[in-house]
C-alpha cells in the first residue's frame, strides 16, 4: 500500500509542478526570470513538454502542450496505480 501511495503522490506532485509552470508562464517577466524556482520548474517540465510540442502543429501565442501533458499524466497515473493494485494486492 505504501508503494501505491508513494507513486500516486509522485504523480500528484509532478502535476502541481506542471500547473506552477503554466501559472508562471502567464507572467512574461517572471517566466524569463533566472530565479531558482523558475529555473527548477523549467528544468522539471521541459523534458516532458518538448516532445509534445514537437508533435503539435505550431500555434502562435498559445501553448496547449501543458494541458495535453496534464491529461496524459492523469491517465498514466490511473493506469499505473491500477496496475500496482493488481500486482501488489
Amino acid at each position: 500500500m505504501i508503494i501505491i501511495r508513494l507513486v500516486n503522490s509522485v504523480f500528484q506532485i509532478y502535476g502541481l509542478i506542471m500547473l506552477a509552470r503554466v501559472l508562471i508562464s502567464w507572467f512574461t517577466d517572471l517566466d524569463r526570470s533566472a530565479h531558482p524556482v523558475v529555473v527548477f520548474l523549467h528544468q522539471a517540465t521541459e523534458p516532458v513538454l518538448r516532445p509534445v510540442r514537437n508533435v503539435l502543429p505550431p500555434m502562435p501565442e498559445i501553448d496547449i502542450s501543458p494541458a495535453i501533458v496534464l491529461v496524459l499524466l492523469v491517465f498514466v497515473q490511473q493506469m499505473v496505480v491500477r496496475l500496482l493494485y493488481v500486482l501488489l494486492l
